[in-house]
Formats: C-alpha cells, structure tokens, sequence
C-alpha cells in the first residue's frame, strides 16, 4: 500500500506536540547525556568528507582536524541523534498519509527560486549555528531546558528576527 493511498491525518494540536518535544528532549538528556542538536553532525560529516577527499588538508585544518582524531563519523551520538530523527520524521509523514515529493512554497515563488532561497537560508543558518556554537536545537531548546540564560536570550532574539524578517519580506505573520 502507497502512503499516497492513506486518508491524509490532522497535525498534532500545538500542545501535544510542544509535550512531545519536551518528553523527547527530557529523555535525549537522560539518555545520552547530551540535549538535541543538529549542526555538529553536518561539522562531523563535513571533516569525515574533508578526510576522504584531502585528509592531510583536513587534519591540519585547526576547525576539522580534531574532529577527525575522535573517530568516524558513525561513533558519534550526534550522528545517531540526527539519523533518528530522518527515519522518525519518514516514518511519522508514511503513516500520516503524507509522504510525498513536493517543494513546500513552491507555488509563491517557483521551484528554481524556492529552491535557491532555501539553500541560500539554510547556508547562512548552518554559518550562523556554528558561529553561535549551537544550533537552534541546541542553544535555544537544549539551552533553556538547563535553565541557561543564552538559551532565552537566543530563543527571543530568534523570534524577533524571524518576525521582523517574515514583516519585510512581505511574507507577514500567519
């Protein structure tokens, strides 16, 4: 049976899965230790490549290097975490009814475009997350689940750019 075949389900109501998340977030820390986070795997996967392709560049490289002393890329829980969340993620939108291949905003701006942009922000958020040491995950949800005073102010001020950046891009607030 095609996912496409199944009655397509509502969307968690907000709560629940805001709940969910902290559940998730409560047992990742008592787990591993460590709270959610994405942008390290990509730094990982990155210096795992870096090795493959120019590994005595990469192990001189003061950023890289290290990364590739502690092993391989699959060793990490941070490559674990984010390879669970892909398949979790999968096997949530195929029972859900909806797994399907599409470009989300599309219809405003054109794939090509859509496409482009989307890169162009993932790109400068990825730069971003690593000049911040963390990603949102990371600082804003691991950060104020300890209580960490970073975690707030980041959680606001990402708030803050993402609605005056929605306001002047004509996207607005919905």
């Amino acid at each position: 049976m095609n996912s496409c075949d199944l009655p397509e389900k509502p969307y968690w109501p907000a709560w629940k899965a805001g709940l969910a998340l902290g559940v998730v977030l409560l047992l990742t820390f008592v787990w591993t230790g460590h709270g959610l986070g994405a942008t390290g795997f990509t730094t990982r996967l990155t210096a795992w490549l870096g090795g493959a392709v120019a590994p005595a560049w990469t192990l001189h490289n003061d950023y890289l290097g290290p990364m590739l002393e502690g092993g391989k890329v699959m060793s990490s829980w941070i490559t674990w975490q984010v390879l669970g969340v892909f398949i979790g993620a999968a096997v949530s939108a195929w029972f859900a009814g909806r797994m399907r291949w599409r470009v989300e905003g599309a219809m405003a701006s054109g794939t090509g475009n859509r496409l482009i942009k989307a890169l162009a922000g993932g790109l400068l958020a990825g730069l971003g997350a690593r000049i911040a040491a963390g990603c949102t995950s990371g600082v804003g949800l691991s950060g104020a689940a300890v209580l960490s005073v970073a975690g707030f102010v980041f959680l606001g001020a990402f708030f803050a750019a993402g609605l005056i950046a929605a306001r002047l891009s004509g996207g607005g607030v919905r």
